[in-house]
């Protein structure tokens, strides 16, 4: 069944073809501000909050980080989570995710049966999605044991896609890192739209407008900035600008 947040983000890309995403990391050195950082992302047009982080290791910071990110929001805020630790009960969902490309089980599937109870005490809104790490993968591609896929090799990703759709999960997320090098290749966004009737999601490495609205062109259906915002001067500005390239 679809709830509400699920719903909000299904009727945002109908309406919008291609929205976007601020990831914010309550794990941060001291100075970042997610609330702060959020307030202003959403002046931007950010259609949604994500939240959360590869080493996140505190529970209790997470949860006031989300206290006083929706203090200043009104857009929802969703759980990114690097496991039991990133779930909290003060979010509006939280994507539940299964890293298809691990070589470890904890993050293919034990890593959700420690959440799950917890989602379900605390009657979080889940949101399932298939997370695939491609390229050099950086901190999420080493923390989750992941076989990064190549980027000159789209049929893998197409492959782990269809097999997320396949399985039921209603997103999926290609995903070259915090902090990439390089984003997805249209290429590769291209190859797994072709084939797929769910949602893609794509960050890592979209720093430029150019790089977003190459992102949009190729298919997908959201965008995620993290690193992007990671100062908090003018994060307005920087989504503003992403925001109007995904639009046009």
């Amino acid at each position: 069944m679809t709830r509400k947040v699920e719903q909000y983000l299904l009727d945002q890309i109908q309406k919008k073809g291609t929205i976007h995403f601020t990831l914010v990391d309550p794990d941060k050195s001291s100075g970042y501000d997610c609330a702060l950082i959020a307030a202003e992302a959403e002046k931007g047009g950010t259609t949604a909050i994500m939240i959360g982080g590869s080493t996140l290791a505190s529970s209790s910071d997470l949860d006031d980080a989300i206290k006083r990110i929706k203090e200043h929001v009104t857009v929802p805020v969703i759980l990114f989570p690097n496991g039991p630790m990133g779930v909290s009960k003060y979010a509006d969902a939280i994507w539940f995710m299964s890293l298809l490309n691990s070589q470890n089980p904890y993050y293919l599937i034990d890593a959700q049966m420690l959440s799950a109870p917890i989602v379900k005490k605390y009657m979080l809104e889940a949101i399932p999605m298939g997370y695939i790490i491609a390229g050099d993968g950086c901190v999420a591609g080493y923390v989750g044991y992941a076989r990064p896929i190549s980027f000159r090799h789209p049929q893998l990703a197409v492959g782990y896609s269809l097999a997320a759709e396949t399985l039921g999960m209603r997103f999926v997320y290609l995903e070259a890192g915090s902090g990439a090098i390089e984003p997805i290749p249209p290429t590769m966004v291209g190859a797994v739209c072709k084939y797929l009737d769910i949602p893609i999601i794509v960050g890592g490495g979209i720093r430029t407008p150019e790089a977003a609205h190459a992102a949009k062109t190729a298919g997908a259906s959201a965008i995620v900035t993290g690193t992007l915002v990671e100062e908090e001067s003018e994060v307005k500005e920087r989504i503003s600008e992403i925001v109007k390239a995904i639009s046009n």
